[in-house]
Formats: C-alpha cells, structure tokens, sequence
C-alpha cells in the first residue's frame, strides 16, 4: 500500500502536502508547530486536519505491519499462496487481516482439528463439493472407518460423518468472504435488546427494562446507557438477530445443492452459524457499538472542553471567590488581577449558623479594601443560599459590584492535589479550592490546565470511556489550545508550559527553576540555557512562549525566531521600528506594506507565512479568545420559585452532550435544552448549534420543582 498517496485520497489532500507533513511528523515536529510554521510545505492544514492524518497515519502503519507479520505467520506454515498473499496486501482494514489469518491461526483443540487429524477431511471435501456418489452418505462415511478414526473416537459411520461436518462447519465459519458478509448482515439486521434482571427495582435505567432497538440505528449515549446498566448488573443485553434468515443467506453462497451430501452441507452450514460464527460476530457487533460510543464521547467531550479552555478571561477583575458550604461554612479567597491570594477566611451565610448580617459585613469590609469589582461564587453545595446573601449585598450596598456563578467541577481535585500542594504548602485545601474558582474567571486556561481534562465536567459518560485514549484527545486539545493562545514563558506555571509544543513536563519544571534562579528571560535565545531545552524543542516551542517587556519587542509575538528576519524587513518596508510593537502594533501596516504576495517574492519568504507575520505586527500578541463570549454577569438572584413557562432568559452553555446542551440560568440547577429545541431546522448533533461557554437566549418551557428539573428551548414561541 501506498501510504501516502491512500492519505492524500481518504482525506482530500495534495499528495505533496501529505508527503511533507509525514515527513514533518516524522522528524519530530509537534502538531501546533506544523500547524501554525509549516504551511507552505503542508498546503496550510490546520491542528484538527493534522491530527486527523497524524491518527491515520499510524493505523495505516500498524495496519502494513500487521500483514507483514500475517504473511510471516501463515508463511511459516507453509501454506501461503501468491493469491492468499495478494488478498492480504489489498487489505485496506486489520479486520480485513484478521479475517484472513483466521483459518491459519494456532488455536486450542477444536472438534474439526480432531477431526483432521483423524484422516476425515477427504470426506469434508466431497461434502463442501457436493461430490455425486451411487451410495449414501453414511456409504461414503464408512469408507472412512480407519483404525486411525477409531482410535480418535470415529468408530460409526454416523460418528465418522459428524466429524467430517464438523469440518465443513469449521471452514464455512473461517471463509473470510463468508465473515465479512455474515457481519454485514448482523450489523443491517440485528436488534440491541436489554431487559432489567429485576423489574421492581427502582433504578436509572428503568427506560431499558424491556427494550430493544435495531443496531444500525441506536444512538450512542443509549449504548453507552446499556452498556453500564449491564455492567452495574441492574440489565441483560443480548444482540437478536434471525438466525433463519441468517442461514438461509449463509446457504445461498453455495450452488444449488442436490444429491446425497445435500442435506449433510446444509446441516452443516447452520452449525457453523450458529455454534461458530453467531456468537462471534455478535460480541464484534456490541464492541463495535461500544467503541463507536466511546469515540463520539471521547469527541463531545474534546469539543466542548476545547470550548471552555477557549473562554474569554476576565481581565481586570479583582474578586472575592466564594466557595459554598454548610456546616464548615463558606470559603473566601481575595484575588488581585494577577490572581495573586490577598486575604483569605471563612463566612457563614447558610445553615445552620446562618449568619447573613456578619457575612454581608464582611463582603463590604473586603470589598472597600481591595477594591473589589467581582464576587466569584462555586456552583456547588450550598451555591443557591451564598448567591441569595451576595445578590442581597449587593442590592443594598454594593449596587456597582457584580457576580457570577462558575463550576467547580475539578477543584477539589486540584486542591487536593500533589500540584496544589507544591504551589501553596502554607494554605489548607479549601483555600486552594476557592482560589481556584477565582482564577477560573480571571483566566481559565490557566487555572484549568492544573486538572485532570476527566475531571472538569463537560462529557458524558467519561468514567466508562477508554481511560488512554480519552487522555490522549483531551490532552490533544489543551495542548492545541495553548499553543493558539501562546505562553508568557515569565508568568506560566510549570502545568501550562507542559503543554507548550515540544515542552515536557520535565523541561517544564526546568523553566520554572531556572526563571526562579536566574530571575525574567530577557530574549529568547535565552530558552536554549535551560536544561534538556534542546535544539528540536526550541525548535517547536520557541513561537509560543513569549516574553513582554526583554530585549527584542519580536519575543513577544508569534513571529518565529526564524523569521525574524523577515519581520524586520517587513518593519522596515512599512516605515516603523521593532519598538512599535511595545505600543500596540501597527494598525496600518497592511496599507504601508502593500501586496504581500510581491514582497514574499522579494523575501523569498512562504505567502501563508508572510500574511501571518503581518498580521501579527499589527495586533502583537493577540489573544483569540477575545472572540469567545464575555461571561454573563448576575445583579439579583433568581431561584427555581422564579421560574415561569414562558419566561425569556440569557444564559450560558454548561456542558453539550448528545441528546442536548445544558445551560445555566442562573438558579442554581442547569436546565437542559433538548436537540429538538436547539433550532427550527433539523440538528443533527447539538455541538453543531451551541458549544461551552457560549451566551445564549431561552425560554422556559417546563419547570418541575419537585425534581429540580428545568426544561428549556431555543427556538421562540415553542
């Protein structure tokens, strides 16, 4: 197989590009390298198209290995065919492979190996061809009554018939032709069906009691559902296909069948189906299903966190966090813009001391001492009664402050965690937790890469998920995402420079204690004194990490050292110094440089790089999340009481999961708009409307108080 050229068509592309980027990938330079400094090699592919190639480009290796090693296998038994081994090199999937394998494969003691060995597979033949014979088939059999059969246990032409069907049965089951079309039909005709192993029994998964569904068209999260209901052993599932059917197309592979073995191939057929091939491709189905779950999981998931990491930060917000609770009460930590703790303590707001007086109190203390302009409050325990208290506050005292909830999914985790640990030993896990919350608002990138993707809670299901591959994609997705944004190589903590292209964690840690050591980089050649910093991750890293404020104005872009150059003569063309870039950039630098397609030429630079150093020098260091949706901030609380139908509400996108998008109003229980209130037209997955962290508009259509239960839609007047 030509890899590359079977690259370039599965996934559109110039086999030039595609040549390239493997060449790239192979030379060890990161996808966000690639992405954003190799466009003229690539064709201008961006971070999503060169993960896709980089994951087909390794299954299609192992895939090549795979028949190399098939074809070693079967060779080594001396039964390899020139045919058998062009099949196996045209093979474009390794269920191809393994279906082809299968016959050779070394197995345990089969009733149609014993057979074999028993001399009786001459007799398999003339059933498999239908051999015309004057006697029957038991005649036939009995010329295979040897001493060998005998003692193998084939001492009666019936026995002796049996085994040889065996046989037969054991070759249809293993005829990869016959495979590939017994799947087909299972995945086209098969039901998915489940029923509860106790019907009185109150549990989640009362909808799956007495269910069933065809295979072909049931929807992820439900096999998902399923899946754990079985594993939770509150369901059985089963995969019911005809089995008639099944071997009435099974037999219709063979030419007509007439004579004396007739009825013994036709017997034989069934069995294979049913003993043999049935039950396989019956567990193949439910793990195909389960895969295809877990991989539309894994990229709702990815989505929808690569939309909450993209949120807009809140700068400027000086804040008093929040994080509620009952009986050890209401946690508060005092940031400044910076994020820098100053103050921290204790409120009691809620029950059972209730303390609404001292907490107003000091809310008003604090605030006129740091100058507080934004209350951060948990959505956790106790989140409703704190918000009641803070938007009465603020009504009465503070009508220029403003608040908003955020989730504090994952901050226990961080807070408890080794990390947190390192970072504020002097402070107590609770202090941690609402700093954390804090900072989530000033700068969610930041705070959120110092925990766990699983842990931030915007997928479905992701407990029972592919716990490798689901740390693979999320972690795909932060690292693309701080590379779009970039790294203040003088500020980041070690967490975020991990994830900076070509940085390991290793050399993370290794900035940081040379930083702390050596005090600011002041350029960026600078980053190569670093231990273990080496060339190839300069290389890779050196674009994203910036420095504002050293020697060159350049280090705090995105412009590569390597086109610095470049960037020069690009000031120099527009009439301005490096030192503009301080200030601002250069807002007309486009009108002063002229065609950049000519002066490309004339620097013998890439056309998609010279339009992005452009683009840079007018808006240096340009934070694309500026685009994201600003937070939606609160005044006055609202409870569950306050709801209407009817009633129009602004709020943001919590967590998009298949069956709908879960939005936060702002009483305290998210509530869900389903996929067929995302639009009027028709939404195929709701990722495709709405994603995290967006801002939008709602109407309330159900409100079910007694299960603090909130049904929303999108669409007006519905």
């Amino acid at each position: 197989m030509d890899i590359i050229a079977t690259l370039a068509a599965e996934l559109s592309l110039k086999p030039a590009a595609v040549e390239a980027a493997v060449a790239l990938i192979d030379e060890g330079a990161t996808i966000p390298f690639i992405a954003r400094y190799r466009k003229e090699a690539t064709g201008g592919m961006d971070d999503v198209a060169l993960r896709t190639l980089d994951d087909r480009l390794t299954y299609l290796r192992n895939l090549e290995q795979r028949k190399d090693d098939v074809i070693t296998l079967i060779g080594a038994q001396g039964k390899l065919t020139p045919e058998l081994e062009a099949e196996i090199r045209a093979a474009t999937q390794l269920q191809r492979v393994e279906d082809l394998y299968k016959p050779f494969r070394k197995k345990r003691q089969t009733r149609a190996q014993k057979a074999r060995e028993a001399g009786l597979e001459p007799l398999a033949n003339m059933i498999i061809m239908q051999v015309k014979t004057k006697g029957t088939a038991l005649d036939e059999a009995s010329r295979f009554m040897t001493l060998e059969a005998a003692e193998a246990g084939y001492d009666t032409p019936d026995k002796v018939l049996a085994g040889a069907s065996d046989i037969v049965a054991e070759t249809v089951a293993e005829d990869a032709e016959n495979v590939a079309d017994m799947r087909s039909f299972t995945e086209n005709t098969a039901d998915i069906v489940s029923v509860a192993t106790d019907a009185d029994e109150k549990t989640p998964y009362e909808p799956y009691y007495d269910y069933a569904e065809p295979a072909r068209k049931i929807p992820n999260h439900r096999v998902l559902a399923i899946d754990r209901g079985e594993r939770e052993e509150r369901l059985r599932v089963r995969v019911r296909v005809d089995g008639e059917a099944a071997v009435a197309r099974l037999g219709a592979r063979w030419p007509r069948r007439q004579g004396v073995f007739a009825p013994v191939l036709d017997a034989a057929i069934a069995d294979g189906y049913k003993r043999l091939m049935a039950p396989s491709l019956e567990r193949e189905l439910r793990a195909r299903l389960t895969v295809r779950a877990q991989m539309d999981a894994i990229h709702v998931f990815a989505k929808n966190l690569e939309s909450l990491l993209s949120a807009r930060p809140v700068r400027g917000a000086r804040v008093i966090a929040l994080d509620p609770g009952y009986r050890t009460g209401c946690k508060v930590a005092v940031l400044d813009e910076t994020g820098k703790l100053l103050d921290h303590g204790v409120v009691y707001p809620t029950p059972p001391r209730r303390d609404e007086a001292g907490t107003k109190r000091e809310l008003a203390r604090l605030t006129k001492k740091y100058a507080i302009n934004t209350i951060v409050i948990g959505n956790g325990t106790a989140s409703r009664e704190t918000e009641a208290v803070v938007s009465d506050f603020i009504a009465g005292s503070a009508p220029e402050l403003r608040y908003t909830i955020v989730n504090e999914a994952g901050a226990s985790v961080y807070s408890a965690s080794e990390l947190a640990s390192e970072e504020y030993p002097e402070l107590d896990v609770t202090t941690r937790g609402a700093m954390s919350l804090g900072r989530r608002l000033q700068d969610p990138l930041a705070e959120l890469v110092k925990i766990p993707p699983q842990s931030i809670g915007v997928g479905q299901y992701q407990h029972d998920l592919d716990q490798a591959e689901l740390s693979r994609a999320l972690g795909n997705v932060v690292e693309d995402v701080v590379n779009r944004v970039g790294v203040d190589v003088n500020t980041a903590s070690a967490s975020l420079l991990g994830y900076v292209s070509g940085i390991t964690p290793a050399v993370a840690k290794n900035i940081v204690a040379y930083r702390e050591e050596h005090g600011r980089f002041r350029n960026r050649r600078e980053f190569l004194k670093v231990p273990k910093l080496g060339p190839k991750a300069f290389e890779n890293a050196a674009g994203f990490l910036r420095i504002t404020g050293g020697d060159n104005p350049l280090d705090a872009t995105s412009v590569h050292p390597e086109s610095y150059e470049v960037a020069r003569a690009v000031l120099e063309r527009a009439g301005v110094t490096a030192n503009e870039l301080a200030r601002g950039g250069v807002a007309d630098i486009n009108q002063r440089v002229g065609s950049v397609a000519s002066l490309a030429g004339e620097l013998g630079c890439g056309i998609l790089t010279l339009i992005d150093i452009v683009s840079e020098l007018e808006k240096p260091g340009r934070d694309p999340r500026d685009d994201a949706p600003e937070v939606v901030f609160s005044r006055a609380a609202l409870t569950i009481d306050d709801l209407e139908v009817g009633m129009e509400l602004t709020g943001t996108v919590r967590n998009v999961v298949d069956f709908g998008a879960f939005v936060d109003v702002g009483v305290h229980q998210d509530g869900l708009v389903h996929i067929s209130k995302l639009s009027r037209r028709f939404v195929k997955h709701p990722s495709d409307v709405v994603a995290v962290g967006d801002t939008v508009k709602v109407w309330v259509e159900k409100v079910d108080r007694d299960r603090g239960k909130i049904s929303l839609t999108m669409v007006p007047g519905k």
